[in-house]
């Protein structure tokens, strides 16, 4: 799978099945999304798009991974909360700087739960925690302070 950030829109998936077949998923900053299925003779002719809101969305993920595998999972989407990967570029503003400079939570709301750095996971990172471009935040709140955050970590 790829993936490819569509700045101020979100972020676009592909797919290529073992049938050779391509599927693509633009996930779009309000939770909607767009699923795209392409020819298999022609990879750039779509033969398939349809448009889903985010509650369309959240219902055809349970539906490829129904919750009863994991009776544990906390669904987030019920609870009006989202859970986002923000990616801090090498030029952000925040780039060496520390989480709690950011003034996330009282800013936005949200809590980072998680740094992605290279290959590992720091989880429940603190205020001391020095923030690296290339660094992918693991964020969680409301839609609309997911989109405050992006924007805040965004800044360069």
């Amino acid at each position: 799978m790829s993936r490819t950030p569509l700045p101020g829109i979100g972020v676009r998936y592909d797919v290529n099945t073992r049938d050779h077949r391509r599927l693509s998923v633009v996930a779009r900053r309000d939770g909607s999304r767009t699923l795209n299925a392409y020819e298999r003779d022609d990879p750039d002719e779509c033969a398939l798009s349809m448009q889903l809101t985010a509650g369309e969305s959240a219902a055809l993920i349970d539906a490829l991974m129904p919750s009863h595998h994991s009776p544990s999972l906390l669904h987030t989407t019920d609870l009006g909360l989202v859970a986002e990967r923000v990616e801090l570029s090498a030029h952000s503003y925040w780039n060496g700087r520390v989480l709690g400079e950011t003034c996330m939570r009282t800013e936005t709301g949200v809590s980072i739960v998680a740094v992605i750095r290279r290959t590992h996971a720091i989880p429940s990172p603190g205020p001391d925690f020095r923030l690296a471009g290339g660094d992918t935040l693991i964020v969680i709140g409301t839609r609309e302070g997911v989109e405050a955050a992006d924007t805040i970590l965004g800044r360069e």
